[in-house]
């Protein structure tokens, strides 16, 4: 089976994905020396030489505030990169997994979003992730979008590695109780990724059945939070492994309290049964997940 075009691996969900797909095949993984995915056309030759028949996408421009200023290399990332690995694609029959956000929706209400609600994204972010959405699958390749929310892992930025560390070096952290959603940790969408291709290798036509069951699908670990509840969650995991270290006491606020240059959705929650329905794959709890993940962090 393979090759696999992998790009992001340096990064979250790349990283945790790497080693997943080594089980399955040759995976070709390059770093940005050896590809720069804001060039494009080196991208179009690159997956011409390789003629993958599996390209994962979890590369992103994620960095959600500086967008607003650099929007350009926001678009080029997570619009124009998905477009020209679903031209690809589809020139040569391959399969695109791409991952999007919840971000690409308003954030209203608080009922879990499903995959056909009108879309709404308040940041240039959101909006470069939904064009890419769009873009992927105008060019006809067969594709999985998985929107998810909230991602992290032991290793990398993130939400549970920055409180972390300001936790021991804090008397006190302020964090957003109003905001809604499902952390995620990498790994569980590394094991979506796998099931999924699994899926559809085991067919007897793999690319037939890619277009039989592709599309967009919700993809947030189980259940729901706060941005301050997950904290406390993770805390308390950490004081357990390390209960002589003086940690921060968290304070809860809400979002007008903490102004960001991008805007950010209230409602973060996505309905993920159809992922379960169509694919049969069901996503953890996020608190099973984030206890395994506590364990190596």
């Amino acid at each position: 089976m393979g090759p696999f075009l992998l790009t992001g691996a340096s990064g979250q969900v790349g990283g945790e994905l790497e080693p997943v797909l080594n089980e399955l095949g040759r995976v070709a993984a390059p770093r940005r020396a050896e590809l720069d995915l804001s060039d494009l056309e080196a991208v179009r030759r690159y997956i011409r030489l390789l003629r993958p028949r599996w390209i994962i996408n979890p590369a992103a421009y994620t960095a959600v505030d500086k967008a607003e200023r650099e929007p350009e290399m926001a678009f080029r990332l997570n619009a124009e990169v998905p477009q020209v690995l679903g031209e690809e694609a589809a020139a040569i029959g391959a399969v695109v997994v791409h991952f999007s956000t919840d971000y690409v929706f308003a954030g209203v209400g608080n009922r879990a979003y499903v995959e056909t609600d009108p879309t709404g994204p308040l940041s240039v972010y959101g909006a470069s992730k939904l064009a890419g959405e769009g873009a992927l699958a105008a060019t006809g390749a067969a594709h999985f979008i998985f929107r998810t929310s909230w991602v992290y892992n032991s290793t990398g930025t993130n939400f549970v590695r920055t409180i972390l560390r300001f936790a021991r070096e804090r008397e006190e952290l302020r964090i957003v109780a109003d905001q809604h959603g499902a952390p995620t940790w990498a790994r569980d969408l590394a094991h979506l990724t796998l099931h999924t291709i699994r899926r559809c290798e085991t067919a007897g036509d793999c690319l037939a059945e890619a277009r039989r069951l592709g599309g967009i699908y919700h993809a947030s670990d189980g259940g729901e939070t706060t941005w301050f509840d997950f904290a406390r969650a993770f805390l308390a995991l950490a004081q357990e492994k390390e209960p002589e270290q003086p940690w921060a006491k968290l304070t809860p606020i809400g979002t007008e309290e903490y102004p960001t240059p991008a805007r950010r959705p209230t409602n973060s929650r996505l309905n993920c049964e159809l992922l379960q329905r169509t694919l049969g794959f069901t996503m953890p709890a996020w608190q099973d997940s984030l206890r395994a993940a506590m364990l190596e962090t």
